[in-house]
């Protein structure tokens, strides 16, 4: 019998653990005959008799293994099903490690029972506190998290347990530097995501800590993204953002040097004088449960999710704006085909995703230019030359969202060095921006550079018309327009009969303002309500944009593409405004469609992944497309062992998983989707934008 077998229908995977470990757990299993049928056993390493192996008993099994192998603890340290006692009632707690020095009192505690960490840091924190053992691991084979309790109400998170030479006090003080931290990146190895993590602090400081929570996440975040860059730049610096051992008012010191450090060199994001409002305790569970994650990454996903649902608790949500998912991003850009020549912008940038994945194109095609290696886009090391030139030329962002703005405003200046044209406006009501620029000597303080490179891109004398090569957005779609003062600018907020409307759908208006931002020959991608490409009352919007543009082509996403906070279906409408030159009118031509047929999340909004068989075919020494060694492993190595390997979930180059859909193909490792299909159509009809691809 399998573990694949053992582990079915369980909430229980062993992915934590080494192939090495697993086999020789799966070796050492033993079937026996129970009420005539066939049910595996394995011989405890503890407890030294025949034990029925459960999900639960293999992942305790080979958590005894690392215990025992590479942490060093005697078995004699160590005791099972450890009777813990609540008044009347005796609990069992999974693996309990005694003290070397005070042999009967529990030093560690492992809870594998709860596959769910919200449940089972519950449990483990009432074993911890009942004996008061310093220190507790939770495991679902899956993911594992490791806290020092500090008292009954904080169990800070550490990088890992001490090994039975060791004491704690080495774990806490031991110094990390950028190699550490990407070698030891607990989303990698142990399967964890900021967003999973920042609900965790919820529950156990923030939600009680009578502070804005967006804006003190955001504050350590940007902390420690100054604090990667700094040390990633330098080999010999150790890591700020961690506590070592720390007093929590040292701790706290230390932190807000940092961050004051970090908000000089990425000005226009907090005020000169922001504090970090957190209580020293409070800060100190805060930087223990960030530390031990790296946020420089090639998949943005990282920071993007904990923004996404950091902001969509208040402002973006209530206006309609959801954060565009990656993937549907990277099919715009890969359709779309920005230049390093051409400029590119977003008018409800969100967290900036559309420019942001624009640069990394861009920045991709140069380093080919250039004939170097891709390295992660998203990282510490500096660009300089081309790639910094392009963001702080080439790339502009607004977006009516204060919030939204800094989140924007932080990952452009990251990837602009310091730079960034991503402005606070309001993008349908453009009459208004001089008089902002003039009389908002803040607004001046923060965007005025910026501001003076969009001018340049100006069509006329006003802020109506642009010069953009490029536009992708999702602007928000709830909310009407109803200000007589804006409407009339707009020949959308018209009726058929040429009066004006009392309101109009505020996505109505992008698109009309959207197509104002492009040149002739300038090319958009944008998200739409699915309404209004078939709604017979919306004929009017469709005649308007047939009229300026060549439409190019509409994707349907799937309903779950914005869902937890909505179900909307949207689809990508994608166009080219008219040009003698660059795309010469004609009455009648072929338009490219497509539907999203793969989810992507599930009803519920989580994100579905590739898994190892769905790129497998029948047989089993083969696969559909080459992989890389950090995603299948070899192909015939992969295939010829047990079915246990399909279980597991397919990995990019850099160890990210994969979200499964079918808009493009990711890095050769899953098939050709809408966005390489579209590419063959705009040869085949020979757009102007598709010669360097």
């Amino acid at each position: 019998m399998n573990l694949i077998d053992i582990l079915k229908d369980s909430n229980y995977n062993l992915a934590q653990f080494s192939q090495e470990l697993r086999d020789r757990l799966e070796k050492a299993i033993d079937l026996k005959e129970v009420r005539g049928k066939q049910t595996p056993y394995i011989k405890c390493l503890v407890r030294d008799k025949d034990i029925k192996l459960t999900p639960e008993e293999a992942v305790r099994q080979l958590y005894l293994m690392v215990l025992i192998d590479e942490y060093d603890y005697p078995v004699s340290r160590i005791e099972l099903e450890y009777g813990v006692t609540f008044g009347r009632e005796t609990k069992r707690a999974d693996i309990v490690i005694f003290d070397k020095d005070h042999v009967t009192s529990p030093y560690i505690i492992v809870e594998v029972k709860k596959p769910k960490l919200k449940d089972g840091k519950e449990q483990l924190k009432s074993y911890c506190n009942a004996t008061g053992a310093p220190m507790g691991v939770w495991s679902n084979g899956g993911q594992i998290s490791f806290y020092h309790r500090k008292d009954p109400n904080y169990f800070e998170p550490i990088p890992h347990i001490p090994k039975a030479s060791e004491k704690l006090s080495d774990v806490l003080t031991e110094r990390w530097y950028m190699a550490d931290l990407v070698e030891n990146d607990i989303l990698i190895k142990e399967r964890k995501s900021l967003k999973g993590i920042i609900e965790e602090m919820e529950d156990e400081v923030l939600a009680n800590a009578g502070v804005d929570v967006f804006e003190e996440v955001f504050k350590l975040i940007f902390t420690k993204l100054f604090d990667e860059m700094e040390s990633g730049r330098n080999d010999s610096r150790h890591l700020e953002f961690r506590n070592y051992g720390d007093t929590e008012s040292e701790l706290k010191e230390k932190i807000q040097k940092l961050f004051d450090k970090s908000r000089k060199k990425w000005e226009g994001v907090f005020t000169t004088d922001a504090r970090i409002m957190l209580t020293p305790s409070h800060l100190s569970v805060c930087v223990s449960s960030l530390q031990g994650l790296k946020l420089f990454n090639s998949n943005l996903d990282v920071v993007d999710e904990a923004f996404e649902y950091l902001i969509n608790k208040s402002s973006k949500g209530e206006k309609g704006q959801y954060f565009t998912p990656r993937y549907a991003i990277d099919m715009c850009v890969k359709m779309l085909n920005p230049q390093e020549h051409e400029t590119m912008i977003d008018t409800a940038s969100g967290s900036c995703g559309f420019p942001v994945h624009t640069i990394f194109k861009v920045w991709r095609d140069i380093l080919k230019d250039e004939g170097k290696e891709e390295s992660h886009l998203f990282t510490t090391e500096k660009k300089g030359g081309r790639y910094e030139d392009y963001v702080v030329n080439n790339i502009f962002a607004i977006d009516f969202d204060e919030k939204a703005v800094r989140v924007s405003r932080t990952l452009n200046l990251i990837a602009g060095d310091g730079q960034s044209n991503v402005l606070h406006l309001n993008t349908l009501d453009w009459e208004r921006w001089d008089d902002k620029v003039k009389e908002d000597e803040d607004w001046q303080d923060v965007y005025f550079e910026g501001w003076k490179k969009l001018k340049k891109l100006r069509r006329g004398t006003d802020n109506r018309e642009f010069n953009f090569d490029v536009l992708m957005a999702n602007p928000p779609f709830a909310g009407d327009i109803k200000e007589s003062r804006i409407l009339a600018k707009y020949e959308l907020g018209k009726k058929p009969n040429g009066k004006y409307q009392t309101k109009v759908g505020r996505d109505i208006l992008f698109i009309e303002r959207n197509l104002d931002f492009l040149k002739p020959g300038g090319r958009m991608a944008v998200v739409l309500p699915q309404g209004r490409f078939n709604n017979s009352s919306d004929k009017n919007i469709r005649d308007y944009i047939a009229e300026h543009c060549r439409i190019l082509g509409v994707v349907g996403l799937h309903g779950n593409v914005f869902k937890p906070h909505t179900g909307t279906k949207t689809s990508v409408l994608l166009v080219q405004k008219w040009d003698d030159k660059l795309c010469p009118k004609v009455d009648d031509y072929p338009i490219f469609f497509a539907t999203m047929q793969e989810t992507s999340k599930d009803s519920g909004g989580e994100k579905i992944f590739v898994k190892k068989k769905d790129i497998a075919v029948d047989k089993r020494d083969e696969v559909i497309t080459e992989s890389t060694p950090s995603a299948v492993q070899d192909p015939a190595e992969t295939y010829s062992k047990p079915d246990s390997y399909l279980d597991e979930y397919v990995l990019d180059s850099h160890g990210h998983l994969i979200v499964k859909h079918d808009l493009f193909n990711h890095d050769g490792l899953t098939q050709d989707g809408i966005a390489e299909a579209f590419l063959e159509f705009a040869k085949k009809e020979k757009l102007s934008f598709v010669g360097k691809l």
